[in-house]
């Protein structure tokens, strides 16, 4: 068995120039280390958590030998999830002949921008989705601006901008684009596949090698903290002052990032991204399209993994309710090791799930839904776009020849300390006729199900109410009602 290396430095490219670091902390993030320590102020702190997104900037890495770039928020990213990536921020921008960028100059001729302090990260975000499609629709620049916010303009002008960049350059002659293979060539050479360790004590990381470094790694320390796409962690130190060394970096492990699909199971790597996993999940089973599209903002989707929804527990987690009522397991593994159990058996309590110290979410395997299985999930918010979930209610069902139902599983979110099934709700309907009559009745239920709490999101009475009429819903949606409950603007138009 081959020697693991190891180095001491983080390493990255930094807009067009190298960087090496030996002296970054556990909990610094990306957005602090440009600002204070590179004097790039184009980049701002808004809300410090993920929203606001005027700290937007581009990370560029290599997934499966493509270097793809995406938007990402600074202020939740730590330098440590950086190595053998490329980091591009707003003062990179050029245009031909000493020229505003595109974007910008779209930005600008559109008035796009009234006091400016947000307008760097749309620009950002809007350069993310002009290389990814240069006439991009409504639907799809409102959906890459959705983790930005605004207090001035009213975002038609930054719409009017959107829609025109292509009109002051081709997205093929952008530098980014021009000088591709040159990127691939030096972030080919930093993927030396190392462990890096940087740092001792209370501003110690870790980047492993490989899952299997990982794992040996987490078994030998199982109370380091593992960073996935930090939009959790990134919190506990932006907003909770959290201790988080030492810290182990995985959003680079190709090993956990695949997804894939087997005689119906979809088999999803625990870094598997939002975004990453988008095509495939919206593709097999639609309900999920939707979905992740109002999981935070596109910074959040490029950054957040469904395994590290799953692994951190919260009760109001938007994926383990419809994974649990389409029947998941999990994988767990303990260095060599593996485990595998039901999702919903993970969660035990509020703070608690079904893990061994040094043991990790591995992946997660999702049955897609029969041709003869109806299943629907629905979120509610305070705010459609980028908001936290006060309840969401997801469903599955499958009716007998008679029109009884044959099975049924019913998951929610926000109404208990973990996510969890509605198992009396589901006894009440089990073998009866799916008609309003037995679904009213079996919303009775609920009461022996679910005590939900009243916090900032809702009161308890309102999810009482909501989760019930969730079902009804659900039914009438499922018994071929022409009424629809949820008309987009474009739907309408």
């Amino acid at each position: 068995m081959a020697k693991l290396k190891t180095r001491a430095e983080l390493r990255f490219i930094l807009n067009g120039r190298d960087v090496a670091l030996t002296d970054v902390a556990s909990d610094q993030t990306l957005l602090d280390w440009l600002r204070l320590s590179r004097s790039l102020k184009g980049s701002k702190e808004g809300c410090a958590e993920g929203d606001c997104g005027a700290c937007t900037v581009l990370v560029g890495k290599l997934v499966a030998g493509k270097l793809v770039y995406e938007s990402v928020n600074a202020c939740i990213r730590f330098m440590g999830s950086l190595d053998a990536s490329h980091v591009v921020t707003i003062e990179h921008l050029a245009g031909e002949a000493d020229k505003l960028h595109p974007v910008q100059r779209a930005m600008v001729d559109f008035h796009g921008s009234q006091c400016g302090f947000c307008t760097p990260g749309f620009v950002m975000s809007l350069y993310a989705l002009w290389m990814r499609s240069p006439e991009p629709s409504d639907a799809e620049i409102e959906k890459a601006l959705q983790g930005n916010l605004c207090r001035c303009t009213g975002y038609e002008a930054i719409m009017r901008a959107a829609r025109a960049i292509s009109s002051y350059g081709k997205a093929a002659k952008d530098p980014l684009q021009v000088e591709r293979k040159a990127v691939i060539a030096r972030l080919t050479e930093l993927r030396d596949g190392a462990r890096v360790e940087v740092g001792t004590g209370k501003h110690r990381f870790i980047v492993p090698a490989d899952v299997d470094d990982f794992a040996n790694l987490l078994e030998a320390e199982p109370k380091a903290t593992i960073v996935a796409g930090s939009t959790d962690v990134g919190l506990w130190v932006t907003k909770h002052m959290r201790d988080i060394s030492p810290a182990v970096f995985i959003c680079g492990l190709e090993g956990l990032r695949t997804i894939s699909e087997d005689k119906g199971v979809i088999v999803i790597g625990a870094g598997v991204t939002y975004t990453e996993a988008f095509a495939l999940l919206a593709k097999r089973i639609p309900a999920l399209g939707p979905l992740i599209d109002r999981i935070g903002g596109q910074q959040v989707r490029n950054m957040g993994t469904i395994g590290g929804n799953i692994a951190n527990g919260s009760p109001i987690g938007d994926t383990p309710p419809p994974l649990i009522a389409l029947g998941a397991t999990l994988t767990l593994r303990k260095g060599s090791k593996r485990r595998t159990i039901s999702l919903e058996k993970f969660f035990i309590a509020y703070g608690k799930q079904d893990r061994e110290p040094g043991e990790f979410v591995e992946s997660v395997q999702v049955p897609a839904p029969a041709a003869d299985e109806k299943f629907a999930v629905y979120k509610i918010t305070k705010r459609r776009d980028e908001d936290i979930t006060a309840t969401l209610g997801a469903f599955s069902l499958k009716l007998a020849k008679d029109g009884t139902v044959a099975a049924i599983r019913i998951a929610y979110g926000g109404m208990a300390a973990t996510p969890k099934r509605a198992t009396a709700v589901e006894t009440a309907l089990l073998g009866k006729s799916w008609t309003e009559a037995a679904v009213e009745a079996a919303m009775e239920k609920y009461a022996e199900d679910f005590a939900p709490l009243t916090d900032m999101r809702a009161t308890a009475e309102y999810r009482a109410l909501a989760a019930k009429n969730l079902l009804l819903r659900f039914y009438a949606e499922t018994t071929g009602t022409k009424a629809p409950f949820q008309v987009s603007r474009y739907e309408a138009a």
